[in-house]
């Protein structure tokens, strides 16, 4: 997978049809599998790294005057 990650993508159509250039499945169930696996851990990947993204925005330094008026309102 490392090699076609940059072709997948999160919709499941779109990776069906990829494994169909990338891959030779004859079972169709397995073929379904393969790229609901594909799909839902691109769309894992995604999610977090959103959520670490977000945890960077959230620890941005600390102004003077922000940690000033916590300490007056502590």
């Amino acid at each position: 997978m490392t090699t076609y990650k940059g072709k997948f993508g999160v919709d499941f159509k779109q990776n069906k049809k990829l494994l169909d250039e990338v891959a030779i499945v004859r079972s169709k169930g397995l073929k379904n599998e393969i790229a609901g696996y594909i799909t839902a851990h691109l769309r894992r990947e995604l999610e977090e790294q959103k959520e670490k993204e977000s945890m960077a925005a959230e620890k941005e330094p600390i102004t003077k005057t922000e940690a000033m008026e916590e300490q007056l309102v502590s």
